[in-house]
């Protein structure tokens, strides 16, 4: 059986023969393939909360769904680490997105303790030292009741939630530790002659549902296939769906930092150096996650020095002038003793001016040093008929935005929330007619935000000229005028993708 139980997935499994449709025969005559209302590939927070959200949604909790992962879930959803131990995998999620997981049941099972909310952050050019402050105390809408930002977890937290809820609200099946091996459309019907029954003739025509086979030789058909498998999507591919976009020529390095002492206060902090911008995002008590966008050159150099080396490195990156650092990029090892040295003789930027930057660094956690590629993709289309994209399937972005899964779940939210309204009104769920609502609604928001994301990447990558000046320039006119700074706060954490600040202050 190509679906497995283990640990507390166990509740998840069901029937793999159910008929939510009453009458209407769910087998394929030609190969009793099981037909799903919805198959979702990838089991990442997308795909999991997508599932979870049209379980919870009486409109749509009948309907027979399944998800195909191809790692092993049991880790997932039995994850409970160390209390002192952070994953790299840690992501910044805005109001609105905890309200749409709070809306399906999700936020209240998430570990609080490993939560952390921030409500200030401190941005600035490292070129000019212009700087911007976000916080809700610093604008006339002072009286707003939540003042956080942002929230930042790991993403393990949010996976286990969402598999313990999916629980709880009746499951799914759920083919986990198997890969798709071949996706194609159903096979054509034969021409109908006298002899037939009345039940062969009101047989489904499943010419246009797309069947998939797995890694252990099962098969499964979908009323609507849904990709939330990555920017790499074996769906979009299957359905034709090209895509636009281009590489950055820079990596992503990640890695989880303890600092000097737990702050007082919960800020985030992002400085953009020419090579691309440090972020230094906080999680519970003296630990932070690092997001650091470099060239690929940068970034191995990074990951080759010895831990205290490598946390000169990023102490320097928050405080010495971008000329240092560049030199300090340069040098093979010895980077600890070049930051004490300068530290002693160099000016430090903000310091002198009374700017807030964040502690210290003093502990690497052991394994967390990882690099990835940047690049932004963007499919020519989120839906085509019985195919839906959703996450870094549709859409990939800069990491200097933060907004990755803020995207993906508001792709979720939109999706779950299209498919009741066609389930209240009898129509089939993965006709294009129905989808294009959701093309409609998402494609359009998160276009904008790539290409404003794509943009201060290039604006910032200058460090000479009248580029520098313009932007600097620009900065401080927002940060000084706080209904401004307060509007595009509101933009940013109402929606992903829906404001400067946002952008400008996330992960």
């Amino acid at each position: 059986m190509a679906v497995r139980a283990v640990g507390s997935l166990q509740k998840l499994i069901q029937v793999h023969r159910q008929t939510p449709w009453g009458s209407t025969r769910l087998l394929s005559t030609a190969s009793d393939t099981p037909i799903y209302d919805l198959v979702c590939i990838g089991g990442g927070p997308a795909g999991l909360s997508l599932l979870t959200a049209l379980r919870a949604s009486p409109l749509t909790s009948s309907l027979k769904l399944a998800l195909i992962e191809s790692r092993d879930l049991t880790g997932p959803s039995t994850w409970s680490p160390p209390k002192s131990h952070f994953s790299n995998r840690a992501s910044s999620l805005t109001p609105s997105s905890k309200s749409f997981l709070s809306s399906i049941g999700a936020w209240s099972l998430l570990d609080g303790s490993r939560i952390q909310p921030y409500d200030a952050m401190q941005v600035w050019d490292g070129v000019s030292g212009s700087r911007i402050d976000f916080s809700w105390a610093l604008t006339p809408q002072t009286k707003k009741q939540d003042p956080t930002i942002a929230y930042m977890t790991e993403n393990d937290n949010l996976v286990r939630a969402l598999i313990t809820q999916l629980s709880e609200l009746g499951g799914a099946d759920i083919y986990h530790g198997e890969t798709v091996e071949h996706i194609s459309l159903g096979p054509s019907p034969s021409p109908q002659s006298p002899q037939q029954s009345e039940q062969d003739k009101t047989t489904l025509n499943l010419s246009s549902y797309p069947h998939l086979t797995l890694s252990d030789g099962s098969r499964l058909a979908a009323r609507l296939l849904v990709g939330a498998d990555g920017p790499n999507s074996p769906v979009r591919t299957f359905a034709g769906i090209g895509s636009g976009g281009w590489d950055y020529n820079r990596h992503g390095l990640v890695a989880t930092l303890k600092l000097s002492c737990a702050p007082d206060e919960s800020i985030a902090y992002q400085r953009f150096l020419p090579a691309g911008p440090i972020a230094l995002l906080p999680l519970p008590g003296p630990y932070a996650t690092l997001v650091w966008s470099t060239t690929p050159a940068n970034a191995a150099h990074l990951k080759s020095l010895s831990e205290p080396d490598f946390l000169a490195m990023v102490n320097a990156a928050f405080r010495l002038s971008t000329v240092d650092v560049k030199y300090m990029h340069t040098i093979p090892s010895g980077q600890e003793e070049e930051l004490e040295w300068r530290m002693k003789h160099t000016p430090q930027v903000g310091i002198e001016e009374g700017y807030q930057i964040p502690h210290l660094v003093t502990r690497l956690q052991e394994g967390s040093r990882a690099s990835f590629p940047l690049r932004m993709r963007h499919a020519d289309t989120y839906a085509t008929h019985r195919v839906a994209l959703v996450g870094d399937a549709a859409h990939t972005i800069h990491p200097l935005a933060g907004q990755g899964l803020n995207m993906g779940l508001g792709d979720v939210e939109c999706l779950a929330k299209i498919m009741g309204e066609a389930v209240d009104h009898g129509q089939d769920v993965g006709d294009q007619i129905t989808l294009e609502k959701y093309n409609a609604e998402r494609y359009g928001v998160n276009h904008t935000l790539l290409g404003v994301v794509d943009k201060l990447h290039k604006l910032y990558s200058w460090e000479t000229g009248p580029v520098v000046w313009g932007r600097s320039l620009g900065l401080e006119a927002v940060n000084a005028v706080p209904a401004l700074k307060g509007f595009l706060m509101g933009q940013a954490t109402g929606g992903a993708g829906s404001g400067l600040g946002s952008i400008l202050g996330e992960k």
